[in-house]
């Protein structure tokens, strides 16, 4: 029997770190019709903290528009996550970072590469992209408009 590996379309039930070292219920952050954009991304990782600072620079808007909320969840592993902190301090990042130390939840979305960019809303994957080129933001951004309605 073989068995076909389905991406998934709903975020995995399991804990993510904080950078304060607190755990939280990963479900909790797009409960009540809160729409969040979710950035797998590394500090290594050149197009994923490309695409996280081209964000960044419309963010305040998108904030605005359409009350959307972003988490960076780095996959940095136990070697370079104490480069996330620093890194993010020093790009001024206003949004919610999250850790994924072991990849568990890369491996949950069968994601092999990242940046893997996530439209989530009551935990529900509306839409996901993979990569980053220059403009990637504004067609996720035109999603985001689509789905705050």
């Amino acid at each position: 029997m073989t068995s076909i590996l389905i991406a998934q379309d709903v975020l995995p039930k399991m804990q993510v770190e904080t950078l304060d070292g607190d755990n939280i219920e990963l479900s909790s952050i797009s409960e009540n019709d809160q729409l969040v954009v979710v950035s797998l991304w590394a500090t290594w990782c050149v197009p994923c903290k490309n695409e996280l600072d081209a964000i960044s620079e419309v963010y305040d808007d998108w904030v605005d528009e359409t009350n959307v909320k972003l988490y960076a969840i780095s996959v940095d592993d136990a070697r370079t996550v104490k480069r996330v902190r620093p890194l993010v301090s020093g790009k001024g990042w206003e949004f919610d970072i999250l850790l994924d130390t072991n990849s568990d939840l890369k491996r949950q979305l069968n994601a092999p590469t990242i940046p893997v960019t996530l439209l989530v809303k009551n935990n529900k994957i509306l839409f996901r992209h993979s990569g980053y080129t220059p403009g990637s933001e504004d067609e996720l951004y035109e999603k985001i408009k689509e789905f705050s309605k």
